[in-house]
């Protein structure tokens, strides 16, 4: 009799991932997000895998892979290459086990990220531009110093560790019709899609990649398309996606869907303001992919995966103030007015009148573009919205002011 193939992962491995790690991984929340509910049509369930100690899911298949080592291999030390969920949590296991670690992590890997690998104990080496430039020179040190490898995703115990998402999300919602599932090198995916197909086989699993770096998309469509650029979603900014992780998606995910850096940027907005998370780049991808592909799950039992938390609190401040910006909670103004005596007392004046807020104001007179005998008023100003916005745009142009709308990086503050 032909010999029968062997699977690559099975619902039984993942399972005694689960016990491998239970008590030294959180069991993390997994609640409805009735504020997204109406907006996106679906009723969506959200598991906060941001609660993490390294704020990232990657824990999980990280201690898998670290339990599984010989004595020897443990000796030796070990290497990983991270854009930094990953670094934090070999990082982090590492040091409970007494395991030397080194992480190759790309240049621009989020400074919050670097630190905080380091606070866990492993040494640090900046290479490249991207994780797979890492992943060279991470596969140089390994074959030079005989380091043993935590591969990020392309490792079954990595990926066995990853589907006990699934499992937790299964176990406390068991009539869930989708799950969203950020995708880089596709671990996490494909581990949780064979832990639910083999729960309940006609789920369906969908993943999310940046458009920027759409490798697993055209894997599963036999398509060769372009990687690259500078991505918000850096955790998931992959040029190849892993050969066993492949393999498992093709047979298991139901499709892949593309968002763009915007759409990510949004949906980072929503987290924080209407669930009060925070979500990195990678971690909002799924929400930015229902919120874009509203008729894909609309009516369905959705589960989402906020898979990490860790962004630059620069980098989130900046993308709060730029919705604010867009929704018309906050405009840049300028103003030509006469240089009289008075004006900017009546301006600021009618500007509260109207229940505006002032943030910032800068005065010229000796720009050249401008009338002798005039001046320009440059005003930030918080607004209710862009209703209210333009109520006081139109109630400083009946008074014969002039008001052009300005982008911030025309203001002379």
């Amino acid at each position: 009799m032909p010999k029968v193939d062997q699977p690559l992962l099975t619902l039984s491995n993942i399972e005694e991932a689960a016990n491998n790690i239970k008590g030294a991984v959180l069991k993390t929340p997994f609640l409805p997000a009735i504020q997204l509910d109406a907006a996106t049509g679906a009723s969506v369930f959200v598991k906060y895998e941001n609660m993490q100690v390294t704020n990232a899911f990657k824990e999980r298949g990280a201690l898998n892979k670290l339990l599984h080592l010989s004595d020897t291999e443990k000796s030796r030390g070990v290497i990983a290459m991270s854009a930094g969920n990953h670094a934090q949590a070999v990082a982090l296991h590492a040091q409970r086990l007494g395991i030397p670690a080194l992480i190759v992590m790309p240049n621009g890997t989020p400074y919050v990220k670097v630190e905080a690998t380091k606070a866990f104990g492993a040494k640090v080496i900046l290479a490249g531009e991207t994780v797979d430039d890492a992943k060279n020179e991470a596969d140089r040190l390994a074959q030079e110093h005989n380091y043993t490898w935590v591969h990020p995703f392309d490792d079954l115990e990595v990926i066995a560790g990853q589907g006990t998402i699934a499992l937790e999300m299964l176990r406390e919602q068991p009539d869930l019709d989708t799950l969203v599932v950020p995708v880089g090198g596709g671990g996490m995916i494909s581990g949780m899609a064979v832990a639910a197909k083999a729960i309940k086989p006609d789920i369906e699993i969908i993943g999310v990649e940046s458009d920027l770096y759409p490798s697993m998309y055209a894997a599963l469509r036999g398509r060769s398309m372009e990687c690259g650029g500078n991505s918000l979603a850096e955790g998931i900014a992959v040029k190849v996606p892993g050969t066993l992780t492949q393999q498992l998606c093709k047979q298991f995910v139901n499709d892949v869907l593309l968002v763009s850096e915007s759409q990510i940027e949004e949906a980072i907005n929503v987290f924080l303001t209407r669930l009060k998370t925070v979500a990195e780049g990678a971690g909002a991808a799924g929400l930015a992919a229902i919120c874009a592909h509203p008729e894909r799950f609309a009516g369905k039992k959705v589960g989402l995966v906020l898979c990490g938390g860790n962004i630059n609190p620069r980098l989130l401040a900046s993308i709060m103030l730029r919705q604010l910006l867009r929704l018309g909670n906050i405009i840049h103004i300028r103003c030509t007015i006469p240089d009289n005596p008075g004006i900017l007392g009546e301006i600021s004046t009618l500007i509260g009148e109207l229940g505006g807020n002032i943030l910032e104001v800068s005065h010229h007179r000796l720009f050249l573009d401008v009338s002798v005998k005039g001046a320009t008023l440059d005003v930030a100003i918080e607004t209710r919205d862009s209703k209210h916005a333009d109520e006081i745009i139109v109630a400083l142009e009946k008074r014969d002011i002039h008001v052009s709308h300005l982008s911030s990086g025309e203001m002379r503050f």
